[in-house]
């Protein structure tokens, strides 16, 4: 059976590569920095390796491996402790955070070679993996936070990489802004734990050890709902943040500006899957307040329809992607609020692979084009056979089309929903199957736009034929004009590898790891069972309807950009209002930096501040010192250092104390 140090190796591994690169190879042997991807690429493949032994002992040992957790930090009567929390959960996560790094990290050699900042990019990347797998194995929410944040630094290093850029700059300062927004629930949520340490330790528990988190709300009567409720919210927020749900959305498509490996890491399986694994593993804490499910499903089904929408609009095929990647945490986030964990980290497990391989996808488009602009795309289906090919498989699975791995995951939790009793799960079963014909025709508009047709490369004003506004578009990379067919060509073996090892997952991984019969040694539903859940029996109704919203979509998304039957500037025309709320991301963007950013916190909080900060407490500073200084004057006139004077002062003192005692006896 493995040990606890071969668990840590699996964090220390890739922590270790990010300080060499760091400390040793970038000051000092920077001649050695092409070196610097394989050491990186190296690292994470140990770590990947490692995993899947501890998944192999997890499967084969009564699914837990348990150790003692080590003492860190002494305060008064409060052991502030780290250590392994190792589940079938963690060995699941850790096979997702180091199997997607490790494709990634391999196809960003190519993607970055002769960047200036390649050693940079490696050790970042490095760090990146080491923070999620910290915060997959933490036994403490104390140590879990630390990694958090790491993994929110990473983030915003990464997302800045090209800090030169100057919307690269501003969208990881906004990433890095919003989500400690969210943070700071989590940070409550932590310190109500702290106030409450008598409760716990009382009870010889620790009141910052999620497994005695878990145990003393279990217990009937030792905390109070509304306590419990509130502790939930404020894990929820964290989740929000990191997540990427409404209302703290708005960072995740703007860190569309860093480099593509980057996006594809970040929302497959490191930051955007922490909010999701957060509320996963601290879930019987939810599952204790009926009031943070259903705020968790709330969430969850308004923001898996509410960036479809959004997604249906934009010409940045990465935004799009993003705004997907919004809108699928948004169906895990639902799950959790149902009550169905299991099937939200199986839903996460497939969109990990699938979701990469369409940013994978997006990168070696960007490699062949120029531009992340798809109306200057199009027609690159014979000169990007394999991109075409892969990018097909990707699209299919995220809209949930039978048999590739999002349709097993998809179906899972639409029937999670169904299942439910009341009128809230019906409402947001409705919403969450609307979701699935946006989902088919979003991405068949990207598919379509980007490989079929012809290539229409050049100036954006040369395609908007008078009904597009350029204004509005999410298209923040430069337009660069393409030589036409002559440069278009498929992408070096280093990045194709990856994506058709992704493809080949997403085409078996659903149906493989969680099949509706017994399928040679693995059993049915044996995923959701291992991770302590249960499907329920597939419904031909439910999936019939599915499978009929995701070909209407697929279909529509041809008749308006394969064979152009329906123009869709005729559409944008007739629907412009529509259209003009989802190019700008209905307000909301403007509403945190224009109302709120500016105007209320620079125009009316920081300028009452520095109204504040100058006319009150700086001259009532101004005034203590100018009475201390004053005052100090009039004293000096008594200090002459002329003996006669005191002595003068000292008689005249003398005849005073005998004037007064001769008066009044």
């Amino acid at each position: 059976m493995i040990d606890e140090p071969t668990v840590w190796a699996i964090l220390f591994i890739p922590l270790g590569s990010f300080l060499f690169l760091s400390l040793v190879i970038r000051p000092f042997l920077n001649e050695y920095a092409q070196w610097s991807g394989y050491l990186a690429v190296f690292a994470v493949a140990l770590a990947f390796c490692i995993s899947l032994l501890v998944f192999r002992d997890i499967v084969t040992n009564s699914h837990s491996l348990s150790w003692d957790s080590h003492s860190w930090i002494n305060i008064g009567d409060m052991d502030i402790r780290v250590g392994i929390f190792m589940d079938p959960l963690t060995s699941i996560m850790l096979l997702v955070v180091t199997g997607v790094s490790l494709l990634v990290q391999i196809y960003s050699q190519a993607y970055i070679r002769g960047d200036p900042g390649y050693t940079r990019y490696f050790a970042l990347m490095s760090l990146f993996t080491a923070s999620m797998v910290g915060i997959v194995l933490s036994r403490s929410i104390l140590q879990l936070y630390v990694f958090w944040e790491l993994v929110g630094l990473s983030s915003y290093l990464l997302i800045g990489f090209w800090y030169h850029w100057p919307a690269a700059a501003a969208a990881a300062k906004k990433a890095f802004l919003v989500t400690r927004i969210g943070d700071v629930g989590l940070l409550l949520a932590i310190l109500y734990l702290f106030s409450k340490r008598e409760l716990f330790l009382s009870r010889g528990l620790n009141p910052f050890e999620i497994p005695d988190i878990i145990s003393i709300v279990a217990e009937p009567s030792a905390v109070a709902l509304i306590a419990i409720t509130w502790l939930a919210l404020g894990i929820f927020a964290g989740a929000v943040g990191k997540s990427g749900q409404f209302p703290l959305h708005t960072w995740l498509p703007d860190a569309m500006e860093g480099p593509t490996p980057v996006s594809a890491l970040i929302h497959a399986a490191t930051m955007v899957a922490a909010g999701v694994f957060l509320v996963a593993r601290m879930f019987p804490v939810f599952s204790a307040s009926e009031e943070a499910m259903i705020t968790v499903a709330i969430v969850g089904g308004f923001t898996a329809l509410f960036a479809a929408s959004m997604a249906l609009v934009v010409f940045d095929i990465k935004r799009v992607l993003a705004y997907s990647t919004v809108s699928q945490l948004g169906y895990m986030m639902l799950a959790l609020g149902v009550g169905v964990p299991s099937v939200a980290i199986f839903h996460l497990f497939t969109h990990a692979f699938f979701k990469s391989l369409l940013f994978l996808g997006a990168g070696s488009v960007n490699h062949a084009t120029g531009t992340f602009d798809m109306r200057l795309m199009g027609g690159l289906r014979k000169r990007m056979p394999w991109t075409y090919w892969t990018f097909l498989v990707g699209a299919l699975s995220l809209a949930g089309l039978f048999p590739l791995a999002g349709y097993w995951s998809k179906e899972e939790i639409l029937l999670s929903v169904w299942a439910g009793a009341g009128l809230a799960e019906q409402i947001l079963f409705g919403m969450s199957i609307v979701g699935v014909f946006m989902t088919a025709f979003y991405i068949f508009r990207v598919f379509f736009m980007t490989f079929h047709g012809e290539y229409r490369g050049g100036s954006v004003a040369e395609h908007l034929n008078g009904s597009e506004e350029p204004v509005l578009t999410e298209a923040t990379s430069p337009v660069v004009v393409v030589e036409p067919h002559g440069h278009l060509q498929e992408s070096s073996w280093t990045m194709v590898g990856p994506m058709v090892v992704l493809a080949l997952v997403t085409v078996v991984g659903g149906y493989a790891v969680n099949p509706f019969t017994n399928l040679g040694g693995v059993s049915a539903h044996w995923f959701v069972e291992f991770l302590g859940g249960h499907s329920l029996e597939a419904g031909i109704g439910i999936a019939s309807v599915s499978t009929f919203l995701v070909l209407t979509g697929i279909l529509l998304a041809g008749i308006m950009y394969q064979w152009e039957i329906i123009s869709p500037n005729v559409i944008s025309q007739k629907l412009h209002p529509i259209r003009n709320l989802l190019m700008r991301k209905y307000h909301i963007d403007y509403v945190y930096e224009e109302i709120i950013a500016i105007r209320f916190s620079y125009n009316g909080l920081a300028r009452l501040s520095d109204w504040m900060d100058r006319e009150v407490i700086d001259k009532m500073v101004d005034g203590v010192g100018w009475l201390g200084r004053n005052t100090g004057r009039v004293i000096t006139k008594f200090q002459s250092g002329q003996v006669q004077a005191y002595g003068v002062a000292i008689s005249v003192g003398i005849l005073g104390i005998l004037g007064a005692y001769l008066l009044w006896g």
